[in-house]
């Protein structure tokens, strides 16, 4: 009897650690046999204590591969002239990528059988495998990172009196049933890959920077960070109503906070993208990536219509009480605007849906006068400016300054207090 090595035989002449990424190999093509106690002649050797041989592939197979291959293997113990070596069967597996559990699903630890060798493969590969396996939803596919924390979605458990537990993740759909983690896992996990990027720009346009910011982590951590950063720049206008002084934000709270959820729950995960909020003198846009879910319009959605693309995201938000129901963000960004000369805007194009928020105060001011936007906005931290504020602010010269000011003297939008080096100017 001799042997030959092919894409489905691989021959070992005795057994070593290795063995088990020939295993994954096979396991993630279309199967093989692997002989211990062959050379690579196909002449048979034999292997010394046999039995022992035997229990340690069994041991590498349990304790070494994830998702658990034992299923498609098969361990035999063949004899030849006197001589005992070993057959290891291995099937094509039903849940690839098959991935060695100390090197996670990486390059390093996930391989295929091409020719007569193993080779790892991309990480296009690996999610190709993954999305053949596991179907298109990406909530449940498993993760590429499989090193994964909680200690802000558990903090946050814990606000809400909610149980954190091993079996409550596995309900929550954060690993699968074989303990591996899922892409609903990362996106809670401490090390959530995507991102939300923040813009602060002055003026109408995007030609000048303020400020920018990028927030990481768990999506909850990013909810947070991100509505804390457009709480600080939403600036409040004072009006009195007889004795009564009432405070109105630039940007109605609820609708921000509404915004910046239906951001976050229903953006399409599988692109890399980040969510981009965009803040200028006269609006708030907010874009995230995939637009709607395949058959719901925007009519609809604004009528309430609920189709989520994120189906275990947003009922850990609902359970949260993030969320208070389903399909009720939009109407309510809408009412927050009843009545008032503005409205909110919702636009789909191309892989994106873009959430507009207009300045409810910056609107006061006519299209003539916009050029006062950079200005005004400075009345939104200050009581008074100087113009040396305004300077500094917007990076002008002194005469430029002058002008400026004089012009919104003379329009009636600002008033000067004070006289020389104690001049100082407030808004009507």
């Amino acid at each position: 009897m001799k042997l030959y090595e092919s894409e489905t035989v691989e021959l070992k002449e005795i057994y070593t650690p290795d063995l088990k990424k020939e295993v994954i190999a096979f396991a993630n093509a279309n199967g093989g046999i692997i002989y211990i106690g062959v050379q690579d002649s196909g002449e048979i050797i034999g292997v010394d204590n046999a039995d022992f041989v035997m229990q340690q592939i069994s041991n590498s197979l349990r304790d070494s591969i994830r998702p658990d291959v034992s299923m498609f293997t098969k361990i035999e113990l063949l004899q030849e002239e006197n001589k005992f070596f070993v057959k290891l069967t291995v099937s094509q597996g039903t849940k690839k990528p098959y991935y060695l559990s100390d090197k996670g699903l990486k390059p390093t630890g996930v391989y295929v059988r091409s020719g007569t060798t193993s080779a790892p493969v991309t990480e296009d590969a690996i999610r190709m495998m993954i999305k053949m396996t596991d179907g298109d939803s990406f909530e449940v596919n498993r993760s590429l990172v499989q090193e994964l924390t909680f200690n802000r979605l558990n903090e946050e458990m814990q606000k809400r009196d909610l149980e954190f537990t091993e079996v409550q993740m596995k309900y929550l759909g954060i690993f699968s049933s074989d303990d591996i983690y899922t892409n609903m896992g990362l996106l809670v996990s401490d090390q959530c890959k995507h991102s939300i990027k923040f813009a602060i720009f002055q003026g109408t346009d995007k030609l000048v920077f303020k400020d920018r910011k990028e927030f990481t982590g768990s999506l909850f951590a990013q909810l947070t960070d991100a509505y804390k950063a457009i709480d600080f720049y939403n600036g409040t206008k004072a009006t009195f109503h007889d004795l009564l002084r009432t405070d109105e934000r630039d940007y109605p709270e609820d609708a921000v906070r509404e915004a910046l959820l239906n951001a976050i729950v229903h953006r399409d995960y599988s692109f890399s993208g980040s969510t981009f909020i965009n803040l200028y003198s006269d609006r708030l846009e907010i874009i995230s990536i995939g637009g709607l879910v395949f058959g719901l319009s925007l009519e609809a959605a604004m009528l309430g219509v609920s189709q989520p693309r994120n189906e275990k995201l947003a009922s850990l938000f609902y359970r949260m009480k993030l969320i208070e129901a389903y399909g009720t963000g939009l109407s309510k960004i809408i009412s927050c605007y009843k009545g008032l000369p503005v409205q909110p805007k919702f636009e789909i194009v191309e892989g994106a849906f873009r959430v507009v928020l207009p300045n409810m105060h910056a609107q006061v001011l006519s299209e003539e006068h916009r050029r006062y936007f950079p200005i005004v906005r400075l009345f939104e931290s200050k009581k008074e400016i100087t113009r040396s504020d305004i300077e500094e602010d917007l990076g002008i010269g002194t005469t430029h300054a002058i002008n400026m000011l004089k012009e919104m003297q003379e329009k009636e939008l600002i008033t000067k207090i004070g006289s020389g080096r104690m001049t100082r100017y407030v808004m009507k």
